[in-house]
């Protein structure tokens, strides 16, 4: 399926855009533009046309228009940074894991150019109030350390400020990729952000007041990176052949290197430019390995249970965002691969996982999902060690991948 982090994005800037956009290979999933009266026509289940407002989104009506997001943090984050540009009031909210998940350095970035807006003071996380009229814009200065989402939404925001914005990191940016994937995607839609310094150090970021979205006429999304990992990684576990289609060596999504990651583990990886092969010598056993996920952090999942069938302990170094995603993932995949037979040492920001003796997977395990998509489907792979593993409310994977196990049960064999 389409990748979720440029889908979104899309969606967005077609909103915002002047001109009808038709958007194709778009993840099935929650739709927000509807609440907002924002035209979209459904071609099919992965075509849509967006009517662009040329400009930014005002409230349907006089009353507070209330959004109900779910647990998606890839909608509630930029929409809590647009819908501060137009006119308005608006309540963005979700479950009660949306109402754990921090936002509140995105929040502050907003008030620096003058927003009106609002989160729970106590918890930093929504519900998000906005009380929008215009925005002027100016600098501000936020952390990149919790999520590179709270970069990217005001960055999408920001042409429709009536000034000059200016935007600085003032400590590290993780997950720098992403913020590539979104400047790349807002120049297809006529805007160039200039940047100053290195991702690697405290960039800063400025869109002039001229800067105006214009829609391409047609945009195609790249399929998911992370949804391709579980293929992949599904390969280098059995030694089986896996091609996967959509997104390759010329992908703008940072999760392809997950692939290099299963190189370094002893896999045989051959790159296209829009597809990944993988398959691995039943001569090369996986070995353990040490890596720094931080530009991974969704495929690095997918890792932890590829670790199960190394020889030798492996660690996934600089995933602290693990614990602010769909549930606190640290937690969960520490408890799920100790329930399979690995010992795992949980730390701050990173874990080290030793896989059971011989690499003997325990046999009918239950896995607990958490309401999390990734959960389901990178658990999933523990059943490459012939054992049969149970995945407890498997319907969670709609979030990105409605058809994953038929898919899966698809390229596999019993």
């Amino acid at each position: 399926p389409g990748s979720k982090s440029l889908s979104n994005r899309c969606l967005l800037l077609a909103a915002l855009s002047e001109g009808t956009t038709k958007v194709e290979n778009l993840l099935e999933s929650d739709d927000s533009l509807d609440q907002l009266e924002v035209p979209v026509e459904k071609q099919d289940a992965t075509c849509v046309t967006v009517e662009g407002q040329a400009g930014p989104i005002n409230a349907p009506s006089k009353e507070a228009c209330e959004l109900f997001l779910g647990n998606a943090g890839t909608a509630m984050r930029p929409l809590a940074a647009a819908l501060c540009m137009g006119e308005g009031k608006f309540v963005l909210d979700g479950v009660p894991r949306m109402r754990e998940r921090p936002i509140a350095d995105l929040i502050d970035g907003m008030k620096q150019l003058g927003a009106t807006v609002s989160c729970v003071e106590e918890t930093g996380c929504p519900p998000v109030t906005i009380s929008a009229n215009e925005l002027p814009g100016g600098s501000a200065s936020i952390s990149g350390k919790m999520s590179s989402q709270f970069l990217s939404s005001m960055l999408m925001a920001s042409p429709l400020a009536t000034g000059d914005v200016t935007i600085s990191i003032k400590d590290e940016l993780i997950s720098a990729p992403y913020v590539a994937l979104t400047i790349g995607l807002m120049k297809k839609f006529g805007v160039d952000v200039q940047i100053t310094g290195d991702f690697n150090e405290k960039p800063s970021f400025f869109i002039p007041s001229t800067a105006a979205y214009k829609s391409p006429k047609s945009i195609l999304v790249e399929g998911d990176a992370s949804s391709a990992s579980y293929f992949i990684a599904g390969a280098a576990i059995t030694g089986g052949t896996v091609t996967v289609r959509g997104c390759g060596s010329e992908s703008v999504q940072g999760d392809v290197a997950f692939a290099n990651v299963m190189e370094q583990m002893g896999a045989t990886v051959t790159w296209g430019p829009d597809s990944i092969t993988v398959t691995r010598d039943p001569d090369v056993k996986l070995k353990g390995v040490d890596v720094d996920c931080d530009k991974i952090p969704d495929a690095a999942m997918t890792l932890a249970v590829a670790a199960l069938f190394a020889e030798g302990p492996t660690t996934i170094r600089n995933v602290y965002s693990w614990r602010l995603k769909e549930t606190e993932r640290m937690k969960a995949i520490v408890a799920e691969c100790t329930k399979l037979g690995a010992t795992v040492e949980e730390f701050r920001d990173y874990c080290i996982i030793t896989p059971p003796a011989d690499n003997k997977i325990n046999d009918n395990v239950l896995i607990e999902t958490y309401d999390d998509h990734r959960m389901a489907m990178t658990f999933s792979l523990a059943a490459c060690g012939g054992v049969n593993v149970i995945i407890n409310d498997p319907g969670c994977t709609a979030k990105t991948f409605p058809t994953y196990f038929d898919m899966l049960e698809s390229i596999a064999t019993h």
